[in-house]
């Protein structure tokens, strides 16, 4: 009996401690530009900025990523990659797989030398759609 009352014990800390742990973090959108790679392997020019206002969540205790636009794109990460920092950005990716089981890198950029702008950038194997976000209270 007094076993079981550890484990449950320990099992309780364990979940409660993960949870403590793990974060919801809530964006907005603000604007949106699409890039499409050409036949020359190259990326083309970025297609003028949509106005676009919608809702982005990063949820460490799912693992995925969601941007609730009109089709509800959804992205489970597969992989946190390590943060990246350099003068002008720092940069927080993530390897994932969209919900048609599609492979691409989603990363959220804040612009040092932009007044700390911040982005969210979908990369795909053939396109790359960019998102100016905020944080959303």
């Amino acid at each position: 009996m007094i076993k079981l009352k550890n484990a449950l014990l320990l099992l309780f800390l364990f979940v409660g401690l993960h949870q403590s742990f793990s974060q919801v973090y809530k964006f907005k959108t603000t604007g949106l530009s699409v890039a499409v790679k050409e036949k020359n392997g190259k990326y083309g020019d970025w297609s003028e900025l949509k106005l676009v206002n919608i809702l982005v969540t990063l949820d460490t205790n799912k693992n995925r990523i969601v941007v609730y636009s009109e089709a509800i794109q959804l992205f489970e990460i597969v992989e946190y990659l390590h943060e990246e920092e350099s003068k002008t950005d720092l940069i927080y990716p993530f390897v994932c797989k969209d919900n048609n089981g599609e492979d691409c890198t989603l990363s959220f950029i804040t612009r040092k030398n932009q007044d700390n702008r911040k982005q969210l950038y979908i990369k795909y194997g053939d396109r790359v759609l960019v998102y100016n976000v905020v944080n959303f209270e």
